[in-house]
């Protein structure tokens, strides 16, 4: 079943096509893999997917994350929620959270290594931490597709296996850009390689080995 679809879109900075046309199916239940050598449009894609989608229930995890550096780990995870609850417990949260809030967001940071930062300022946290927080932001957002652009960048192995692990279980459907193919591979159905602006490939992953998408690189 067709989860989106982009209709031969085309991205431009000024008078320059960057990217397309192209066009592109998700389906729904699956995991897509976005792999492809630095700035052949891989974050430009997943940007014009959010564009089009956000009112489809769309969580973004960007590659910069996004997160407020003044604000602490809890309340840069519950913002993934906000849209959940009213104006007025938004802004009694931020100064007094409650106890049934923090239960929720616990559990995330806890699965993701880093509960001991809780009530840490974001700006103080390692890149590696702050890349777990925007996941667990993204997890507690709860949506139905979820977009993370280089989401275990930062994190070594186990840990990016970790993250990513539990982010494709808390979404089925996903597009996931990454540089790293091996964990590409491990953790999608699909890969689409990008290159010159376009799709260069477009198969299920159990056709696809490692060797196949050096070209893109």
């Amino acid at each position: 079943m067709t989860a989106l679809a982009l209709d031969e879109v085309v991205a431009r900075y000024g008078d320059l096509e960057v990217l397309g046309p192209l066009s592109l199916e998700l389906v729904r239940g699956q995991t897509v893999a976005l792999v492809g050598k630095s700035g052949a449009g891989k974050s430009t894609l997943l940007s014009l997917m959010h564009q089009r989608w956000r009112t489809h229930g769309v969580a973004l995890m960007p590659q910069d994350l996004g997160l407020v550096p003044n604000l602490s780990v809890y309340h840069n995870v519950y913002m993934g929620g906000l849209a959940r609850y009213s104006r007025w417990h938004n802004l009694v949260t931020l100064a007094r959270p409650y106890r049934r809030d923090v239960e929720q967001v616990r559990p995330l940071l806890k699965t993701l290594e880093i509960e001991h930062k809780c009530w840490s300022a974001a700006g103080e946290l390692s890149g590696g931490q702050r890349q777990r927080v925007a996941a667990a932001r993204a997890i507690f957002q709860a949506g139905d597709i979820l977009l993370a652009d280089e989401p275990a960048s930062a994190l070594d192995g186990p840990m990016a296996e970790t993250v990513l692990a539990t982010l494709t279980q808390a979404y089925d459907t996903a597009v996931l850009a990454m540089h790293d193919v091996e964990l590409a591979l491990r953790f999608s159905d699909r890969v689409v390689g990008i290159a010159n602006g376009g799709i260069a490939l477009d198969q299920p992953t159990h056709r696809v080995q490692a060797s196949d998408l050096l070209a893109l690189y």
